[in-house]
């Protein structure tokens, strides 16, 4: 299985704490999932520990996916993990890290994923994945500038 990663790094105006609420809390993946995916809410506890699962569907490319992760790791206010139990990679592995900086919060994203089919799977990479990945974090980065 080839893997790949993302790497983002974003200064936030907000004390830790706040921001790592914002980030814990699973309505908010709407605000910062980009329109075209069709994001939609299915199951997710009133408050995350490790263990949580949460269940949503969403639209890639006109194709219906329904996905679950699990919190892996939960460490407030410092950050978290969530892995792909079910979802249409063959590893999904998202950590959330926050920072006290400059008098705001440095958040660092790291999504750890490969994709199943083997050579196949590669060229989609290639193709489209890759691609959509960054544009989805894109606008994830953008909507996290637009919030008060």
């Amino acid at each position: 299985m080839h893997t790949y990663s993302l790497n983002r790094e974003q200064w936030l105006p907000g004390p830790v704490g706040e921001v790592y609420l914002f980030f814990s809390r699973p309505e908010n993946l709407q605000v910062l999932t980009p329109p075209w995916l069709d994001f939609r809410m299915v199951e997710t506890p009133e408050s995350l520990v490790a263990g949580s699962l949460i269940r949503y569907r969403l639209r890639w490319r006109m194709l219906p996916i329904r996905w679950t992760t699990e919190i892996s790791e939960w460490n407030p206010p410092h950050g978290f993990v969530d892995r792909g139990v079910k979802s249409p990679y063959a590893l999904w592995n998202h950590e959330h890290w926050f920072t006290e900086h400059d008098g705001g919060t440095t958040m660092r994203d790291k999504v750890t994923y490969a994709l199943p089919f083997g050579w196949a799977g590669r060229l989609a990479h290639w193709a489209v994945v890759k691609r959509d990945l960054e544009t989805m974090f894109d606008f994830r980065a953008e909507a996290m500038r637009r919030l008060p």
